[in-house]
């Protein structure tokens, strides 16, 4: 019950790609460690029933996980047209919250998110809130032209291996998202979905997943030196 919990709230500011598993992860341990509530903030312009089948698996990932932990709470804001700085502080300032945890790297797709100026819209705003700017990798580096856009995709048993399909069947047993190699024409890659809250992602290689142990991504790119 919530009257166990310390002063504490955290926030987690996420948005779609890899990275906001390991924010949510973070942001649960800290969570975990204080005794606090957590809550878990995507903010998007568009409206929900415009959103593309990556963003609404995303969303539905973040749902589980706030469902399947007793102190975390799903908040989406879409269609929402003010600052994501004004947005975010005024979620804070409707939950309590006493910390922020924002993503560094999330500047290629939340608008400006660790820079000056938004950074200084949520001090002026919110003043009194801490803000953790948490380093996180790119699992999926698609901003550097390995993987394509993510596309809903599922997965079918077939006999000790998975076959990729991108139709809806009573036959399936995963619901993710496939993010196809750059340059091939064969259905080679990674595919992300739901196992409990956990997010896994697992190698595809001309269709077929013969694994679902759960990959390392950032080895992908043998050549990176971040």
């Amino acid at each position: 019950m919530e009257a166990n919990f310390s002063n504490e709230r955290i926030l987690v500011c996420v948005y779609y790609g890899p990275n906001g598993e390991r924010l949510i992860r973070r942001g649960c341990q800290i969570a975990n460690m204080l005794k606090a509530p957590l809550y878990i903030l995507t903010v998007d312009l568009a409206p929900f029933d415009e959103l593309d089948a990556e963003k609404v698996i995303y969303i539905e990932q973040w749902k589980k996980f706030a469902e399947s932990h007793p102190s975390a709470q799903f908040i989406i804001k879409d269609n929402e047209k003010r600052p994501v700085a004004k947005v975010i502080a005024e979620v804070a300032r409707q939950n309590h919250i006493t910390q922020i945890i924002l993503g560094q790297t999330a500047q290629s797709r939340w608008e400006q998110i660790t820079k000056g100026s938004i950074i200084h819209a949520l001090l002026h705003e919110i003043p009194f809130v801490d803000l953790h700017i948490i380093s996180v990798s790119r699992y999926i580096r698609d901003e550097e032209g390995l993987f394509e856009k993510g596309i809903r995709a599922y997965l079918v048993k077939s006999g000790t291996e998975y076959r990729l399909t991108f139709s809806h069947t009573k036959d399936i047993e995963y619901e993710g998202i496939f993010f196809k190699e750059v340059g091939t024409d064969f259905d080679n890659g990674i595919f992300r979905f739901m196992n409990g809250w956990e997010i896994r992602q697992v190698q595809v290689t001309d269709g077929i997943i013969r694994d679902l142990k759960n990959m390392d991504l950032n080895k992908i790119d043998l050549n990176n030196t971040d």
